[in-house]
């Protein structure tokens, strides 16, 4: 069963918070990002591209939605489900977990892709912008909901001035609160 869900925007730190989670517990985990990035490659699209296929052709997004929603609810399922949506799938399925949301800025979420996958700040800036912007859409068509609406997430994480283990950290003491893993 899911011990914790982990979403927020792009670039905010939630694949390098699930591999420490994986590596300090042992746990297993589904990342929906990469689940949304393999898609993209198995049609030969860029994620620019594939967002778009995905804001005019719904059943994509549904598909991959409904995928999450399985692994969510199984009983056997990974301990972490990374995605933008996975807090808001376990809130409406009612599963018993961490619903954490992580909020990075968007000028720190272009920073850290910039050193992370190099490219200008300016043009960081406006690749998000542009995926944001197409996400937002096709979020508010299919759901009629933002991802960041903070209702379904139990905890959320301010972590523009925060690094990669100080995330960890607090995530841990979340964990600890809930009574999930032995920190």
């Amino acid at each position: 069963m899911v011990n914790i869900t982990i979403s927020g925007p792009p670039g905010s730190g939630t694949s390098t918070l699930v591999g420490k989670l994986e590596r300090h517990f042992g746990w297993s985990s589904l990342n929906g990002g990469q689940v949304f990035r393999d898609e993209a490659s198995r049609r030969g699209l860029d994620l620019l591209a594939f967002g778009r296929l995905c804001r005019d052709d719904l059943s994509v997004d549904r598909a991959l939605d409904e995928e999450l929603q399985r692994r969510i609810s199984e009983n056997d399922g990974p301990d972490i489900i990374e995605s933008r949506l996975a807090g808001r799938w376990a809130y409406q399925i009612g599963v018993d977990c961490v619903r954490l949301w992580l909020e990075v800025s968007e000028r720190e979420r272009a920073l850290r892709v910039v050193a992370r996958e190099g490219g200008t700040l300016e043009q960081r800036l406006s690749d998000s912008a542009t995926r944001m912007a197409i996400d937002h859409s096709r979020f508010a068509e299919l759901y009629g909901l933002q991802p960041s609406d903070p209702e379904p997430y139990s905890d959320t994480i301010s972590a523009d001035d925060m690094s990669a283990d100080e995330v960890f950290i607090e995530t841990l003491t979340i964990l600890q609160k809930r009574g999930f893993g032995d920190v």
